[in-house]
């Protein structure tokens, strides 16, 4: 007698198989998807971090100028004459060292009703965009001249080991008392803003910007319309205050050096310094800080003075090249 042969298996699994096998699946897949976003959005995180926070080092390509010395100019304040004065100033210092200038018309720009001088941030934007290849922005006021025209700006500020040695750290942003203070352990080659101060605050009158996404970045912050809606008294210049001191992306890419080194001044203004910030023989710049703001003062004037002495040192050729 044959015994009795086992049942043969099905090739169909049953139905309650099938269905836990699909969720499996199912839920694999989700796994994998959230893990492939999570993956893209850590990267893309670090890839804007490493751009604003990293250093923004360039090759500059043959032909481009290293330096470009941005002085926005008001044809409807300054006379031809003290134009032609400030723009002759500025290209015998940029041809002495290969750098280029720019100088841009307040009217170029649409900035509401806010204060003219907030024309400054568009025309730092605009001349990025009219230098694509150039490393390094001089801002320079106006009302303001280079005084000793051999100093470069690479060796004078911007070498790293020389900068590093310059910053002025863990320092006030805004004196004599503020909690936001300077970072203390920044890098020279992640320095993309420049600056001083003096007894009353950031000094915007001459400053240094370098190229970069995160100076792009900076420039917006610093126009945007809600600021030059606050009515600040000093304009752009607490703007520039303000957001420096609220927005750790942007105090985290600032060196304050000494002002002497950028921006003497040539009057004695004790809330600012007094005497020990005006300006003396062989130093940089001079600045005629609140000339276009005070009744009593006439910018073009004061200018005529150090304009005259900066001549001389022309004509007789007192600074080696």
């Amino acid at each position: 007698m044959h015994g009795v042969l086992p049942s043969r298996k099905t090739s169909h699994p049953p139905s309650y198989t099938a269905a836990r096998s699909s969720r499996l699946s199912s839920t694999r897949r989700r796994q994998l998807q959230l893990g492939a976003i999570l993956a893209c959005s850590a990267l893309f995180i670090i890839w804007v971090i490493s751009r604003l926070f990293g250093s923004s080092e360039e090759r500059v390509p043959a032909g481009a100028p290293e330096v470009v010395v941005v002085t926005l100019i008001d044809e409807q304040d300054m006379s031809k004459e003290y134009i032609r004065k400030i723009q002759e100033n500025r290209r015998y210092y940029a041809g002495r060292h290969g750098y280029a200038t720019f100088f841009p018309n307040v009217t170029d720009y649409n900035f509401g009703e806010s204060p003219r001088s907030w024309a400054l941030v568009p025309a730092l934007r605009h001349a990025l965009t009219t230098f694509p290849h150039t490393p390094y922005f001089f801002a320079l006021s106006p009302h303001a001249l280079i005084m000793n025209p051999s100093i470069d700006l690479r060796a004078h500020i911007l070498d790293k080991k020389k900068l590093e040695a310059l910053m002025l750290k863990d320092k006030p942003v805004v004196p004599p008392d503020s909690v936001i203070k300077t970072f203390g352990n920044l890098q020279g080659d992640r320095v993309d803003l420049v600056l001083s101060q003096d007894g009353e605050g950031l000094c915007q009158g001459s400053f240094i910007l370098k190229r970069g996404d995160w100076a792009k970045f900076f420039l917006d912050t610093w126009f945007d319309p809600l600021y030059r809606s606050y009515n600040f008294q000093k304009a752009e210049g607490h703007a520039l205050e303000h957001i420096v001191q609220w927005h750790p992306t942007i105090l985290a890419k600032l060196a304050m050096i000494p002002q002497r080194l950028l921006n003497s001044y040539s009057v004695d203004i004790a809330s600012r310094g007094g005497k020990d910030v005006m300006y003396k023989d062989g130093e940089f710049v001079v600045r005629l800080v609140g000339c276009e703001l005070d009744q009593n003062r006439n910018c073009e004037k004061e200018m005529e003075t150090y304009y005259e002495k900066w001549k001389h040192g022309v004509e007789k050729k007192t600074w080696k090249n």
